[in-house]
């Protein structure tokens, strides 16, 4: 039960349990110190459960128990106190000091205040530093007398305890983890990744409740920070799902991986024999079966030669594009479907339906000289508007980056709308063709204002017969290989489940399902494999602002 919810409850309860009290102890402090003792034991109990049916016999079940332990002892191990009196017996922080430790406590107590809930040290700065009455702070925070009275002994407790505590040190609080790559799985909203973890502190809050929950007192320990600074920056990652709340505790809510030598070596051995195999036999079947000189796929920056009658077309270019697509889309049927997306996926507030994850690198990292290292990726990632789709990947070897956010969106549906809206051979505006241009989607010939020519760059499946062709070769060859595959994986898959938290493992379970299909690491293995054998070219310069770029129709 959140710390509000148990407040209003203890409030609602203190008379009852006073009168209750008074008629079964020897005297009115017997009856405040027994009242204390059950109050404190039903907060502490309220505040660690979330499954109170009924809160009544709950109270009054604790309040029995208390009652036979006082019955059984005499001796009292606390003086009782009044609670609606308990704040005025509370001393002044500045008759804590003495002229010689003046300075020294003062500071030590205005850090211990920062560790305080929030509305215990509204409550406490008003009522001592600003000498507000208790009554006009009740009135202020719209919340009963008797609770600003029980949330400023609880204060005076925790100050004490603080003060006569050293805070234990962390690795953290001198060697601050930073996030090498953070991204989503699904849809993202009105809101970058960038905005949830813009800084080390949120980056660091999160690393620090990867495995376990902890409050933001013990955060702020870990991190070697005042609470103050944490409360904002875990309401915000709370609010949009990134950290899950229980009670006063908070715990990730989304993967942060933090990679190993082993684990990273298992990986790139997987990747490597399956891309081996797949990336192949693909384009092997792709050059010697004759679908690349179908008309129906098509792309100008492919032609080659000076005879416009009989142009040749330049097949590495477009194997570029195919051989990652493919990979990527084909075999959908094989694709394990046990954990469906809306079982693992937020919803955030901002619109966004996602699985985020990040990334963690020690900075003592050595991998071997053959490891493949993934630069500037993203994707596959695509946008349908109207009747065509708009797929991209890219990579070291491409020279636009996509920027997944809903400004690049809002990009790629322009793209398809002129697209289409020249398709039905209308001129575009200079403008138009311009940004076009400048983004490498286009070449143009001529003065607008006279003759005017256009040709897209990218490549064009120019109807669905083509593409279900191209994706059926795939598939074929990853049924070919399905439980060779599936050995392949499995050693790698148990690791990485055995390296994430309990609570995350059946989201990235989730993810580990797509491994050999929309798999951006087996996409570029596959592109690494087919380097390295020379079958695949490296891109001119010209092409590379239009590499592996598909626009798609229906």
């Amino acid at each position: 039960m959140n710390r509000e919810n148990a407040e209003k409850i203890i409030t609602e309860y203190l008379k009852p349990i006073f009168g209750f009290a008074l008629k079964r102890t020897k005297s009115i402090y017997d009856a405040e110190d027994l009242t204390q003792d059950i109050v404190l034991k039903a907060f502490r109990a309220l505040i660690v459960k979330d499954d109170i049916e009924d809160a009544n016999k709950f109270i009054w079940t604790i309040a029995h128990n208390a009652l036979s332990n006082y019955y059984r002892t005499t001796a009292k191990s606390i003086i009782g106190v009044s609670i609606d009196e308990v704040a005025e017996v509370i001393p002044d922080p500045d008759s804590m000091l003495t002229d010689e430790d003046n300075a020294d406590t003062v500071c030590r107590l205005q850090s211990e205040i920062a560790y305080l809930s929030k509305l215990q040290r509204r409550i406490v700065i008003a009522y001592y530093f600003e000498n507000c009455k208790q009554a006009d702070i009740a009135k202020e925070l719209n919340i009963p007398l008797g609770t600003v009275k029980w949330h400023l002994f609880e204060a005076k407790k925790e100050l004490k305890r603080g003060m006569e505590t050293m805070r234990k040190t962390s690795e953290l609080k001198f060697n601050p983890i930073k996030f090498s790559s953070f991204g989503i799985n699904g849809s993202i909203g009105t809101k970058s990744c960038e905005e949830f973890f813009r800084s080390a502190l949120s980056q660091n809050i999160c690393y620090c409740v990867r495995n376990e929950a902890k409050t933001i007192n013990e955060i702020a320990d870990a991190l070697g920070v005042s609470p103050v600074y944490i409360e904002t920056e875990v309401d915000f990652l709370d609010e949009y799902g990134f950290l899950k709340r229980t009670g006063d505790k908070y715990i990730v809510n989304f993967i942060i991986s933090e990679l190993t030598p082993e684990l990273l070596t298992m990986q790139d051995a997987m990747y490597k024999k399956a891309a081996g195999l797949f990336a192949n036999e693909l384009y092997d079947e792709l050059m010697n079966s004759g679908i690349l000189d179908d008309e129906a796929i098509f792309c100008n920056q492919m032609l080659q030669g000076s005879s416009n009658e009989n142009p040749l077309r330049d097949k590495n270019f477009l194997l570029w594009s195919l051989i990652p697509y493919i990979a990527a889309m084909s075999g959908e049927k094989l694709i394990d479907s046990t954990i469906t997306f809306e079982e693992v996926a937020t919803i955030r507030p901002d619109g966004a339906h996602n699985i985020a994850h990040a990334t963690v690198v020690p900075n003592d990292l050595k991998l071997p000289n053959d490891y493949v290292c993934m630069r500037d990726w993203c994707g596959p990632y695509y946008d349908t508007n109207g009747d065509h789709t708009l797929w991209r990947v890219d990579s070291e070897w491409s020279g636009r980056r996509i920027d997944v956010n809903q400004y690049d969106h809002e990009v790629a549906e322009r793209i398809l709308s002129l697209y289409e809206h020249e398709e039905e051979c209308l001129l575009l505006s200079k403008e138009d063709y311009a940004w076009l241009s400048e983004r490498g989607y286009i070449k143009t010939w001529g003065d607008y204002d006279g003759y005017f020519k256009t040709s897209w760059q990218v490549i064009v499946l120019r109807n669905k017969e083509i593409k279900t062709k191209l994706l059926e070769i795939g598939e074929k060859i990853k049924e070919k290989y399905k439980y060779v595959f599936e050995d392949i994986k499995a050693p790698y898959v148990e690791a990485v489940l055995n390296s994430v938290p309990t609570h995350l493992r059946k989201a990235k379970a989730y993810e580990l399902q797509f491994i050999f299909h929309a798999d951006g690491w087996f996409l570029l293995h596959c592109i690494v494999a087919l380097l390295n054998n020379g079958k695949l070219k490296p891109p001119t310069e010209g092409q590379r602002k239009s590499l592996s770029t598909i626009i798609l129709s229906k």
